[in-house]
């Protein structure tokens, strides 16, 4: 089989632990943007969703050199979007995919990088694979 008949690797999200945690945001939104792009997560999350109050955070890495967070809870919130209609019941893991993914459009809009432009792709190719995606492009669609 030639490499290009090869099926590609599915894309593998996996949790920061602890400890690991200091380097995730400059490692993903740079030095320059880690203040501006947690707090645009931060504060997409609480944009989307009348059921976020806070809390902490997980920060996950993908495997294609992307990332993402989702609140650490078990909890589903109620998401709308008023500009496409969307209204549904994410997991908390979903939410965050969605409120990163905005917040990182947004970021890669008001800072014109390469670099951040690059990571809204890297999440967006793994938003296409998850299980919910449907859920994930109808909220940010």
């Amino acid at each position: 089989m030639s490499n290009a008949e090869q099926t590609p690797l599915p894309i593998i999200a996996t949790l920061l632990p602890e400890e690991s945690r200091m380097g995730f945001l400059p490692a993903f939104f740079g030095e320059e943007h880690m203040m501006n792009g947690e707090g645009l997560v931060f504060c997409w999350m609480r944009n989307l969703s009348e059921d976020y109050n806070g809390g902490f955070w997980n920060y996950y890495t993908l495997s294609n050199g992307g990332f993402y967070m989702a609140p650490a809870t078990e909890k589903t919130f109620r998401v709308r979007v008023a500009g496409n209609w969307f209204d549904g019941e994410l997991s908390a893991d979903v939410a965050g995919i969605v409120a990163t993914l905005y917040a990182v459009c947004e970021l890669a809009n008001r800072t014109g990088s390469d670099r951040i432009v690059d990571q809204y792709h890297l999440l967006r190719d793994y938003a296409g694979e998850h299980p919910e995606a449907g859920q994930i492009f109808a909220a940010i669609d």
